[in-house]
């Protein structure tokens, strides 16, 4: 926690030290490599580290690659999710995927008691919510979800050609749960269907300040705190984020869950995003991966800035979010 006078007026400039601390702490760490099974992703600059902070006021802290282009790949899943309930609604998502952790890696084949994917968050899950929201909306799905994804970023976001190329090139096993999946009878499309927008929506370009602001939109009850615009509906927000806190990290979750305490997800482009509740949204972008999938950097400053304000959703005095709060008008 920062050591100010509770009877001064914080200081603004409290988030860019942060920032600045957390990134100089960890920007030497060489743990972890590039993920290369999709081969256009393994052409990273394993060096880039971006650090970024979004306000409900509207507020931005960067630090570093912050202004990278990366593409979001797995991050997508807890937008993907939170459209599906808003399109189809809560029970007919929940025919088709849970929302218990799995405690398998990301992309393991395993279903629950009910033959369907454990949750969003992982690849079968994912897939399944695509081929619900291509049920709905058919060929008009992707142009949805890049509409609704730049409202949360604030931008016109765009798709990487060539890494949707290559991940439609190599993504043989994804194919293979999304068969298992239609065999189980929680794929809604034909197979096809839903995993071409599955590799299109992991191929959205995306930077670490994008992502920030994606969660701060997130953080805001679903409305971009900029432009105003609604890009989420509130109550599959809720859901989401309640999902995220015990899914997002792949088989990291509960350690992330006890380390650090906010809502996020990771994707194996190295992106990380994270949601403190009508607060915050924080983002890192670092490529190189631990077992888990997820960036060391990230993880490792997204626990400094979690320690710096007070963030963990179970802190004791709750200090540091009330400080947040303070700063973010």
């Amino acid at each position: 926690m920062p050591k100010t006078d509770s009877n001064l007026a914080p200081d603004r400039d409290e988030f860019d030290r942060a920032l600045r601390r957390a990134y100089s702490l960890h920007r030497d760490n060489d743990g972890g490599k590039v993920a290369d099974y999709i081969p256009e992703l393994g052409k990273a600059a394993a060096d880039d580290f971006g650090l970024a902070l979004a306000t409900v006021g509207g507020k931005l802290y960067t630090i570093g690659e912050a202004e990278v282009e990366f593409t979001i790949q797995s991050i997508s899943k807890a937008f993907m999710f939170c459209l599906a309930i808003e399109i189809a609604g809560h029970d007919f998502v929940a025919k088709r995927v849970g929302i218990e952790p799995s405690g398998d890696p990301f992309n393991a084949i395993v279903f629950d008691d009910q033959n369907r994917p454990f949750n969003p968050m992982v690849n079968a899950g994912a897939i399944a919510i695509a081929g619900i929201i291509y049920k709905k909306l058919g060929s008009d799905s992707f142009d949805f979800i890049m509409e609704r994804f730049s409202w949360a970023a604030g931008r016109q976001l765009s798709l990487n050609e060539k890494v949707f190329k290559s991940e439609e090139q190599t993504g043989h096993r994804n194919r293979a749960i999304a068969h298992l999946l239609l065999a189980a009878g929680s794929m809604a499309v034909k197979p096809e269907r839903a995993l071409d927008l599955y590799f299109r929506q992991c191929s959205i370009s995306v930077t670490a300040a994008d992502l920030a602001r994606m969660g701060a939109t997130m953080a805001n009850m679903g409305k971009n705190p900029v432009t105003r615009k609604s890009a989420f509906d509130l109550s599959a927000v809720r859901s989401t984020l309640a999902v995220m806190f015990t899914c997002g990290m792949y088989d990291y979750a509960g350690a992330w869950a006890y380390d650090v305490g906010v809502p996020a997800k990771s994707g194996v482009g190295g992106g990380i995003f994270g949601v403190v509740n009508r607060q915050l949204g924080v983002a890192s972008y670092a490529p190189r991966l631990d077992a888990h999938g997820n960036s060391v950097r990230g993880v490792a400053a997204f626990e400094t800035l979690a320690d710096e304000f007070g963030l963990h959703a179970f802190d004791c005095t709750n200090i540091g979010s009330s400080y947040v709060s303070s700063l973010i008008r």
